[in-house]
């Protein structure tokens, strides 16, 4: 072989492993790449090297004056069974952190206080009457009321107790009135019937319901609890006096009406309409221009003896004389029984007045002739 072909051949073999080379080179630069991890954190959780990490490890090439990489283990992760102590020291200091308590303060609910006694109920003491308290009543439509009692009787100066049958369910303000009615104006007028009052009829108190029981009517002020409906109070020795009856004395009625007209806002009994005919209706309505109502008409009392019917015949008495009929009054000519005038010897004419002896004339004997209204005759054209 001459020269210029071992030349050509020597060349030809370093062209063909240069490439060779360069191609080797650039396949392990790119699987390299491909191989390392993108975030160091990731590479150093990874304790296990690429598989060509040693194949290539000659050919990799090295920056000059830079120390190699070296991957560091990270420390093992916490089990999942284990304690967790921390999270309990922060709970710790925030339980204990003093703005914490504040603010905790602030958000709950501030403690609602205790309802004081009302005035009324102050001065309604067991002195005065026996009206327990009870709970608020808050009912459909608005019925019901605060500063309830219950009005079981009412104690007198004398220390003696009129009981208030059935109990009744009313506001404060409303029993004192009803205590203040009886101790001050009933039970004087007891002392002069000479007796003392014992019982007061309650005929309705609190009830949820319209005037007058009246579907869809305007609420009573029974179902506000500020109203209550008296039909007679009884005296010690038994005797009932019923303030729509009759048989009591007007006096008594009258001296009734006025004391309670002074104590109540309304006041409605017979005469006001058809529903207070049998009871007094008392209440303490509020009114514009403190306006009141006293509508009880006091009525006289029955005649003892009422016009009734006639009695019954008595059996003994003797039979009633029947009319005659009309048909047997008209004059039978044929009857046998017609007495006769010419019989009788009695002159026919000898009754009548001799109107023309005295000079008078009888018209009202003679019947007046109709007179017949004026014809005009026609006249006939005759021919001759």
């Amino acid at each position: 072989m001459n020269f210029t072909a071992q030349k050509a051949s020597r060349k030809w073999a370093n062209g063909t492993f240069g490439r060779i080379g360069a191609a080797m080179v650039t396949a392990a630069a790119a699987a390299l790449l491909i191989g390392m991890p993108v975030e160091p954190a990731w590479a150093a959780k990874t304790s296990r090297a690429a598989p060509w990490d040693d194949l290539f490890r000659d050919l990799q090439p090295r920056a000059r004056g830079k120390a190699r990489r070296v991957a560091v283990p990270l420390p093992k992760p916490r089990p999942a069974e284990a304690p967790s102590a921390e999270p309990e020291k922060a709970a710790e200091k925030e339980q204990a952190s003093p703005e914490k308590d504040q603010a905790n303060e602030q958000a709950a609910p501030a403690p609602q206080p205790t309802p004081q006694p009302s005035a009324c109920r102050l001065a309604l003491t067991d002195e005065v009457a026996i009206a327990p308290s009870i709970p608020d009543i808050r009912g459909a439509g608005g019925c019901g009321g605060e500063d309830l009692v219950r009005l079981e009787a009412i104690v007198l100066p004398d220390k003696r107790r009129v009981s208030v049958k059935p109990a009744a369910i009313l506001r404060c303000p409303m029993a004192s009135a009803l205590a203040e009615w009886i101790r001050k104006d009933i039970a004087p007028l007891a002392e002069r019937l000479g007796s003392a009052v014992s019982d007061l009829d309650n005929f309705d108190s609190f009830e949820c319901r319209g005037r007058n029981r009246i579907v869809g009517a305007k609420l009573s002020e029974h179902g506000r609890a500020n109203a209550l409906d008296v039909r007679a109070f009884r005296l010690g020795n038994g005797r009932l006096i019923s303030l729509t009856d009759r048989t009591v004395p007007r006096e008594l009625r009258e001296t009734v009406l006025h004391s309670v007209c002074a104590r109540f806002s309304t006041v409605l009994g017979p005469g006001s309409d058809w529903y207070h005919e049998d009871h007094i209706h008392l209440d303490l309505m509020e009114r514009r221009g403190n306006y009141r109502i006293c509508q009880w008409d006091v009525w006289d009392p029955l005649p003892q003896r009422a016009p009734l019917l006639p009695a019954e015949r008595p059996e003994e008495a003797p039979p009633r004389e029947v009319a005659a009929k009309p048909d047997d009054a008209k004059p039978d000519a044929n009857r046998s029984d017609k007495p006769d005038a010419n019989k009788s010897g009695a002159k026919p004419d000898a009754a009548k007045p001799d109107a023309e002896s005295n000079g008078e004339k009888s018209e009202k004997a003679a019947p007046a002739r109709e007179q017949k209204p004026a014809t005009k005759k026609r006249r006939k054209n005759r021919r001759s």
